[in-house]
């Protein structure tokens, strides 16, 4: 996993609307990139919902929230229609980003083995350097502490 302090590599995903949005784009300002294993999934869910309803507060803090998962974009168009969120999604769908941020671990459920997304959040400081994480993320009261350790940031 990347680490506070270690600067992100430049990267562009295609978003929701098949948009491709680039880091160097997005770079000055205050960053949450928030990675989940699927959407439309109960936590998963339950993790954009929350983003979205703090959007305000993370808007008020000039800072951008992006989730990052394998699903293609239409898989995210449908997730934010079904779910009205509003946040921008990203589509890893080769896995590169997450491979990168090292999210993308082998993973046990009920006894099986397999690779998936280990959900995990990164706060990136606008000068493009990793200020923040989170590995193993359990939902519950996730997008307060995320809000808190921003507004402590950037005290």
């Amino acid at each position: 996993m990347l680490e506070v302090g270690t600067t992100v590599p430049d990267f562009c995903l295609p978003n929701q609307d098949e948009e491709e949005l680039c880091f160097r784009d997005i770079k000055g300002k205050w960053t949450v990139l928030y990675f989940y294993p699927k959407d439309n999934t109960p936590g998963c869910t339950t993790q954009a919902c929350d983003f979205t309803a703090a959007l305000p507060d993370f808007d008020g803090l000039d800072a951008i929230i992006l989730g990052v998962s394998p699903d293609s974009p239409k898989k995210h168009r449908n997730f934010i229609e079904k779910k009205e969120l509003k946040i921008t999604l990203l589509a890893d769908e080769e896995k590169e980003l997450c491979n990168t941020f090292g999210v993308w671990q082998l993973k046990k459920f009920m006894g099986k083995e397999y690779m998936g997304v280990v959900r995990s959040t990164f706060i990136i400081n606008p000068e493009g350097k990793i200020a923040a994480t989170w590995t193993k993320v359990r939902v519950k009261n996730h997008v307060a502490d995320v809000k808190a350790k921003l507004e402590e940031l950037q005290a």
